[in-house]
């Protein structure tokens, strides 16, 4: 609960951002000026330090098809916005609750939640313009030179308790708590002049990215009902608040668009979605009945997909082995489909037809980030932890801050036997979790290995060195 109150109060910082706003066809692209009190550059090492302390304190979604998509879907937006720092990330988190969060440095954060929330990929891609529209106008920059004329004391404290936060999480919680109170009053007044910046910005995004810009307001309204049928406001709303006159400037800019809108939604959302709501059912049994009653109304690939899903989760192979046989030739093609046949073996427990299934396509599509996570483990049922092992190293050569495929490395080194491997994948888990005495102490557990060469003791004494900076690099000085 302390960290998930953690992410929140980060999160809630970056919404609260102060910024000066003009005319609407005249708003300022923030992220081309430069801001004295902090760089771009010190913002993107502030970014990291933060992620490394997210990865720590909650869970990360481990569908690799689920985040796969999220984070095409956020590239697809980047190359129509404002931004020009695009040394991105964008994290997908395990909590079925309403929130993403664009954190300094280019840190985007996603909860399931919001994909099951949204009814369409238009209404998600809003949410990612906004976002978006967060990063490229350097809100976080203008909140601090705001500060920095009127509570210099509010800056070394919040930057303070993030530090102290990746050493203490309690403590770090309870230090930001204190700033937070002590400026809440000042920074509510800037609140709505940020979000109306950003809904106008990432509105432009979205219209240039191809999608109606109508779908921005109907993700506000449903937000709202969300939280008019929830016990508790969704985080959403607590950092990016909604007024009717927010869902009128957004229903008004979609009106006058001229143009047309050329995508809303996509089979991949639905999948996404599907995935999301299967793995979350309390009573998969209920929920299968539900997939086949909507099944029957419509018919296409996305609800036989659903119905094919949720029964593999229920072991009713048959009425998947119906569905999927049903698929059209087109979505027989796709790699949602060709992976959801090295699935259906799996849950078999037939590894070696998954097997066959996974090869094929790792060789068509070669460091696919959801084939590799699910070829890997396939390879680990049919004890081959060498194969799995060069596919884990493909997964975080191609992405050194995927904390997950660096601890699943570490498991295959063990399956394999290889003990240096494990602990120089463990230390690589810890310094991205932002576990620095773990880190430490784990190169002197692999210091003690007999017969190191001196290469390989060369190799960890610099790994030392490199958490101490890491952890130097917690500190900034603004």
């Amino acid at each position: 609960m302390r960290n998930r109150y953690l992410i929140f109060l980060l999160s809630l910082m970056i919404s609260w951002l102060p910024c000066s706003v003009s005319a609407e066809p005249q708003l300022p692209d923030i992220g081309s000026s430069g801001y004295s009190i902090i760089s771009q550059q010190q913002e993107y090492q502030l970014g990291r330090a933060w992620a490394r302390v997210l990865r720590g304190s909650t869970r990360i979604y481990d569908d690799a098809l689920v985040s796969q998509y999220v984070e095409e879907l956020t590239w697809s937006l980047v190359t129509h916005s404002q931004l020009t720092d695009r040394r991105l990330e964008v994290i997908v988190l395990d909590n079925p609750t309403i929130n993403a969060f664009a954190v300094p440095g280019g840190i985007i954060g996603v909860q399931t939640g919001l994909l099951l929330t949204a009814q369409n990929e238009a209404q998600l891609a809003s949410v990612l313009a906004h976002e978006l529209a967060h990063l490229s106008q350097r809100h976080f920059a203008s909140q601090l030179e705001e500060q920095r004329r009127n509570q210099p004391f509010f800056i070394a404290s919040i930057l303070g308790s993030i530090l102290l936060a990746a050493a203490n999480t309690e403590a770090g919680v309870a230090a930001m708590q204190t700033s937070m109170a002590a400026s809440t009053s000042s920074k509510l007044s800037f609140s709505r002049q940020n979000e109306r910046e950003a809904d106008y910005i990432g509105l432009q995004t979205l219209i240039a990215a191809g999608y109606a810009p109508s779908q921005m307001a109907n993700m506000f309204t449903q937000l709202q009902q969300a939280a008019r049928f929830s016990r508790t406001v969704p985080e959403f709303l607590l950092t990016h608040p909604v007024t009717q006159s927010r869902i009128a400037d957004a229903q008004n800019r979609a009106a006058n668009f001229k143009g047309k809108a050329t995508k809303e939604n996509s089979i991949s959302f639905d999948i996404a979605k599907i995935r999301i709501q299967v793995n979350y059912a309390q009573d998969i049994k209920k929920l299968l009945a539900k997939y086949q009653d909507q099944l029957a109304l419509h018919g296409s690939d996305s609800h036989r997909y659903a119905v094919a899903y949720a029964a593999l989760k229920d072991k009713k192979f048959d009425i998947a082995k119906q569905q999927m046989a049903q698929f059209s030739s087109v979505f027989k093609s796709k790699l949602s489909s060709q992976l959801l046949d090295a699935e259906y073996f799996i849950a078999q427990e037939n590894f070696i037809q998954a097997d066959k299934i996974l090869s094929k396509l790792h060789n068509i599509y070669p460091g696919n980030h959801a084939i590799s996570y699910v070829y890997a483990d396939n390879l680990v049922y049919l004890n081959k932890p060498h194969k799995a092992t060069e596919l884990y190293k493909g997964l975080v050569e191609n992405n050194p801050n995927d904390s997950r495929a660096w601890y699943l490395l570490a498991e295959s080194y063990g399956l394999e036997g290889n003990i240096l491997g494990v602990h120089e994948a463990r230390i690589e888990y810890f310094l991205l979790t932002a576990n620095i005495d773990r880190a430490l102490k784990q190169v002197d557990y692999a210091l003690k290995e007999p017969s190191l060469t001196p290469n390989e003791k060369a190799r960890l004494e610099q790994r030392k060195e490199d958490a101490k900076k890491i952890r130097e690099s917690l500190e900034f000085d603004f």
